[in-house]
């Protein structure tokens, strides 16, 4: 295979890993909004969040990779499910534009917090993971191991969701109160509850892309505006579509990366928005909307 072939194939897998943190961003955001009707703006913070805790327990205390990724994920999701209780549900039933400044307050209050807290703060950081440095060879292509673990790690999260939301009660319960909530709650399904699981739940999905970002990408306070890319990923695949939220954030990866590689680095984002806006005017509902 001839170095340009070669090339391209790397910018593919790279631009598959990118995505597939852009999907798991995403993805917090439809879950979110299909269940509460509600767009949280902060999701990226908690990818933030979710990174800085994995790099607190993995590298300042020491703790094994996976163990630490893990336990930061659970925190995230724990602060998540505060955060619906005491911060989000007092204000459900307002005014849609005051749901979202507030979501959007969280995030400005999240970057802020964390600057200020001395291990931290305004750094770049960097998190060594079982990966990090090492290559993989795949037909003469050779391929970073972290990118490669990006994507396998992001689908086994994807298989482990779609089976928790198929074949659990509680994954079933969800699934019926973001369909209906009036019926859901006739039915004795704990709505209020629910709402507070699926909180977490997203938050941990944002964690766990925080995790797998951070040997790529490092761990620093502006690392939340990560969501910027994925709101776009969330609405290009169509609002409420889960599978739309994935396939679009791993295109908008592709489309970042491949821009970047035959065109020019400088304009790959503005590819990708030009892309977005492109879509969205030919299907407002996204790729995956339903008419």
């Amino acid at each position: 295979m001839g170095i340009e072939a070669a090339q391209f194939t790397q910018q593919v897998v790279s631009g598959i890993a990118i995505g597939s943190v852009y999907a798991l961003v995403a993805l917090g955001f439809v879950l979110i909004y299909k269940a509460t009707e509600v767009v949280n703006f902060a999701q990226g913070e908690l990818l933030m969040l979710g990174a800085f805790l994995a790099y607190t327990l993995i590298v300042l205390l020491g703790l094994n990779f996976w163990l630490g990724g893990l336990l930061a994920v659970v925190l995230t999701a724990a602060f998540g499910f505060l955060l619906e209780r005491t911060v989000v549900r007092p204000i459900v039933g307002q005014p849609v534009f005051a749901i979202v400044m507030v979501t959007i307050g969280i995030g400005f209050v999240a970057r802020s917090v964390v600057t200020m807290i001395p291990p931290w703060g305004v750094d770049t950081h960097v998190i060594q993971t079982p990966f990090s440095n090492r290559t993989l060879s795949v037909a003469g292509v050779v391929l970073s191991q972290d990118h490669v673990a990006v994507v396998v790690l992001t689908v086994i999260l994807c298989l482990g969701l779609f089976g928790f939301f198929r074949y659990t009660t509680l994954g079933v319960a969800m699934q019926a109160t973001s369909q209906n909530q009036l019926a859901a709650y006739y039915v004795g399904i704990p709505v209020k509850r629910v709402f507070s699981l699926i909180w977490a739940i997203s938050a941990g999905v944002a964690a766990f892309a925080g995790v797998l970002l951070a040997p790529v990408a490092f761990v620093h306070a502006n690392m939340g505006f990560i969501g910027i890319k994925a709101f776009p990923a969330a609405v290009l695949g169509g609002f409420g579509s889960i599978l739309g939220s994935l396939v679009a954030g791993i295109l908008i990866g592709l489309i970042e990366s491949l821009g970047g590689l035959l065109i020019s680095p400088s304009y790959k984002t503005l590819i990708v928005f030009a892309l977005y806006l492109a879509v969205v005017l030919v299907r407002p509902r996204g790729l995956f909307g339903r008419f």
